[in-house]
């Protein structure tokens, strides 16, 4: 049997991909069968505002369809921005809630931090009604607008639950340390960057934007700060020497596919057909992929897979799950 894999979407708001069903987008993926033996891991992930996450999820995407998990749907994005319910996963038991997820024994715990001076502009240009003030402290739960007498115990609390945090800005040394926690190879960690800009919708900002950010997001800012520590920490106890030697192995790999897989990268969406196509904002251009055309089978359909939007993802999930198309929510 395959995992219970939970992927709790609080960070994105994600609607239905004009023109195309679940079962459209389905039928189009090619067959990828690549099973692996053994047991596997339940893994939570809890996905954060313009982190990188939808990277993340997309690697994670392909680890439980690959093991034939289970995944819980409830529309896109499962109420944001209310709170997590249980009643949003039939698997749950009634009266769970937040973090208090019963699956298979020892669910592994995961999500990624930015530093709030670069996911703060991002995601206001995304997301017109996200919580504007330390929202990734929104996402994980904790009081956003004010700091409490609480807030130590909070992050404690936290770094409790969580068994990785990773780091955006290390995100190559983040990735092999996920891949040792799930048992993944260098070939299930390869990826592209799922909703990258276009060139012109990238601005630096000055010191004193950067300052005022920091500031306002104080919260956002601390968290950050403590959980980058934690992850220097791990890297100590992984090993310098290894970890580099790692990373350099990884994107070794990643580029060698990347080549096998991609025909051209950083595509404008009136460039793609709908299957890659990325669902776009008002306000930015979110660019794509192009996948070659003379693969085998199973190397398209690995390929896709990698550069696939996470509507599109969900959607194939949700028909390959249910038989059905997915509703928007």
């Amino acid at each position: 049997m395959g995992a219970s894999f939970i992927l709790i979407l609080i960070g994105t708001l994600l609607l239905q991909h004009r023109g195309q069903t679940s079962r459209e987008v389905h039928q189009k993926l090619s067959p990828w069968i690549c099973y692996r033996p053994g047991p596997t891991p339940s893994v939570v992930f809890l996905k954060t505002h313009r982190t990188r996450a939808s990277t993340v999820q997309n690697l994670l995407f392909r680890m439980g369809e690959r093991d034939a998990a289970t995944f819980p749907h409830q529309g896109y994005n499962f109420n944001y921005p209310g709170k997590f319910q249980s009643e949003f996963v039939d698997e749950l038991p009634s009266g769970s809630d937040h973090f208090d997820i019963v699956m298979t024994a020892d669910p592994i715990f995961i999500t990624i931090l930015r530093d709030p001076v670069h996911t703060f502009g991002l995601s206001l240009l995304f997301y017109s009604c996200l919580h504007s003030k330390n929202p990734v402290t929104f996402d994980v739960g904790i009081n956003n607008h004010v700091w409490t007498s609480s807030w130590p115990a909070d992050l404690a609390s936290l770094e409790e639950s969580f068994n990785l945090v990773m780091i955006a800005e290390h995100f190559d040394e983040t990735l092999i340390l996920l891949g040792a926690l799930l048992n993944l190879e260098l070939k299930e960690l390869a990826y592209v960057h799922i909703n990258s800009r276009a060139i012109k919708d990238v601005h630096p900002l000055h010191d004193a934007t950067k300052a005022k950010i920091k500031a306002w997001n104080n919260l956002d800012d601390w968290m950050y700060g403590y959980f980058k520590e934690i992850f220097l920490e791990r890297v100590k106890q992984y090993g310098r020497v290894r970890l580099q030697r790692e990373v350099k192995l990884l994107r070794a790999s990643t580029q060698r596919i990347r080549q096998k897989c991609l025909a051209r990268n950083g595509v404008p969406p009136e460039e793609l057909e709908d299957l890659v196509r990325p669902w776009q904002t008002k306000s930015l251009t979110i660019l794509g992929y192009e996948v070659h055309r003379n693969l085998t089978k199973q190397e398209q359909g690995f390929c896709l897979r990698m550069v696939l939007p996470e509507h599109q993802y969900h959607a194939h999930l949700y028909y390959q799950q249910y038989g059905r198309d997915m509703k928007a929510g």
